[in-house]
């Protein structure tokens, strides 16, 4: 009897623990998806990268593009899931790097044939920021002295030819 009330105990536990952990498999990148487009047609892929470009609402969902380094892919998804990205990489900030699970469509039929991933989950890895460009004071005294240098020599070449 104790030995059958183990047993049953180490399995609770397995699936109390299978349903805690989060399990997250190895992301693919963007060049294997892309030529192997043909081997992960319709297969469940997670997918990571930074966010890019504007969040695009359509209706319930949206669009988003995930850079991973290499390319973009088009991202599919739900306006709850978008939600969780709070900066999209541009010139003025740094994107929410996260990582997507979802399938993948090689020529997806409900976006006229486009590559695309059509996501489920999405897990933010890192948070992406606000940048701030500081003026690189060096390059403006260069510019100043060429800029003064071709007003001088404007002004003798008119000097020269009356």
């Amino acid at each position: 009897m104790v030995k059958k009330v183990h047993g049953l105990w180490f399995i609770v536990c397995g699936f109390i623990f299978l349903l805690v952990t989060n399990c997250y498999a190895q992301p693919i990148s963007s060049t294997e998806l892309i030529n192997n487009a043909k081997l992960y047609d319709g297969k469940i892929v997670a997918y990571a990268g930074e966010a890019i470009g504007d969040i695009m609402a359509r209706g319930d969902f949206a669009w988003v593009n995930l850079n991973d380094g290499q390319n973009a892919i088009g991202i599919w998804m739900s306006k709850a899931l978008a939600a969780n990205i709070n900066y999209t990489g541009s010139y003025k900030s740094k994107g929410d790097l996260v990582e997507i699970v979802g399938v993948f469509n090689r020529a997806c039929p409900q976006h006229g044939g486009d590559l695309d991933i059509h996501a489920q989950g999405l897990r933010k890895i890192s948070p992406g920021r606000q940048v701030t460009e500081k003026l690189n004071v060096s390059k403006r005294n260069f510019t100043l002295v060429l800029l003064v240098i071709l007003c001088l020599v404007l002004i003798l070449r008119q000097l020269k030819n009356p």
